[in-house]
């Protein structure tokens, strides 16, 4: 078997969300909302499979689609898309990446990655044939800087592999950071591979800035997206690709042999629900602004160091400020001894290095967060 796929260890969200079943625990570990999506995107879905085309839709994506894409993204971010050239849809974000991957990289190149990160990104990345390089990232603040980026680019860099906002420590990169990397990308004539899934799941009044948009990012930059974030539907796996068109011409043939297509009701809903009205994305951030704070305020009230949350489902605590250093353990105490699933942040660094942050997932019922806090009021001071 491929030791890259036989050698992975079961997942931490694997095991925390099977701790939790077997215990009852409130479980904040996985993230997804309670919230079923929003119905007319869901109705228009379930048309589509009665009264629509249910054979192969394009490769690419419904034209439909590509062009609500296009307008979607010229709406809320200024850019200019051409749906025709610079457009597809993919059967989710995660394909997207693997796609990216294999489309940009060839066996040796290097791809600078961002810790803690998404775990899907470091095994795409070796069974890609590429060697990853790393910039750890550290709490509270998970700020780029020259010296992480200098160390970590060479001249083998190939790509990069950029997550913003970032799951799992709900950070926002500011400007000044994405106009860092920028310049790195173009000195070193490197790809970035942007993951901004969660680009509509913002608060306090943010406005995500894409990568693509900085300078001389427009003809380097693969944005990804997905649809089962922006509308809260996280089991649809529709994912968009945007790229200049000689990118996405060779992106569409690593697509082509990954899922080729994707269910064409599923494309029509969300074509559909791109073109909502502002309020409806405005209203679903202020929704889990609401929940964010709620979650947060109760955590603090228990004593816990809380890490801003500026975007994702996610809030994380600092369980070093009360001296503890296995974040893991401490999870699993959580989960055993007082009912609450949470997920140590150590499993999204490639070697665990950083183990004092415990991220929650805040987008549940507020009867469901209630219980979980009052779980935690039970947790020891010392202990978290």
């Amino acid at each position: 078997m491929n030791p890259i796929y036989a050698d992975l260890p079961t997942t931490v969200f694997e095991t925390m969300s099977a701790l939790a079943r077997e215990t009852g625990a409130v479980n904040l570990g996985q993230g997804f909302p309670d919230d079923p999506g929003p119905l007319d995107v869901r109705r228009k879905a379930a048309e589509a499979v009665i009264e629509g085309w249910n054979q192969y839709p394009p490769m690419m994506g419904l034209p439909e689609l590509r062009g609500a894409i296009a307008a979607h993204y010229r709406h809320w971010q200024g850019l200019d898309l051409d749906p025709a050239s610079e457009v597809m849809v993919t059967s989710g974000a995660t394909e997207a990446l693997a796609g990216a991957l294999l489309a940009t990289v060839r066996p040796g190149d290097e791809v600078v990655l961002f810790e803690p990160m998404y775990d899907a990104y470091l095994p795409l990345v070796r069974r890609a044939g590429a060697v990853p390089r790393f910039v750890t990232l550290q709490p509270p603040h998970f700020r780029l800087t020259e010296e992480a980026l200098a160390a970590a680019f060479t001249d083998r860099t190939r790509a990069v592999l950029f997550n913003n906002p970032l799951n799992p420590t709900a950070t926002i990169f500011p400007d000044e950071d994405l106009e860092l990397l920028a310049r790195f990308c173009v000195r070193h004539d490197a790809v970035a591979i942007c993951d901004e899934v969660w680009e509509h799941v913002v608060f306090d009044g943010h406005r995500h800035r894409p990568l693509i948009a900085f300078p001389g990012m427009r003809e380097r930059t693969i944005k990804i997206g997905s649809a089962g974030k922006i509308f809260n539907l996280t089991g649809w796996k529709v994912g968009f690709v945007m790229a200049a068109p000689e990118i996405v011409k060779v992106l569409g043939k690593a697509h082509q042999f990954l899922t080729f297509t994707t269910p064409p009701n599923l494309q029509a809903a969300v074509a559909y629900g791109l073109g909502k009205e502002d309020s409806h994305f405005e209203d679903m951030r202020r929704d889990f602004a609401r929940a964010r704070d709620r979650f947060t305020a109760g955590l603090e009230g228990l004593g816990f160091r809380v890490i801003p949350s500026r975007g994702t489902y996610f809030v994380n605590i600092d369980i070093g400020a009360s001296g503890e250093t296995d974040d893991v353990a401490f999870c699993r105490r959580l989960v055993m001894d007082h009912g609450v699933a949470a997920i140590p942040v150590s499993a999204f660094y490639a070697e665990g290095s950083v183990r004092s942050v415990v991220r929650f997932c805040f987008a549940k019922r507020d009867e469901t967060l209630d219980a979980a806090l009052e779980r935690l009021a039970r947790v020891n001071r010392r202990a978290a």
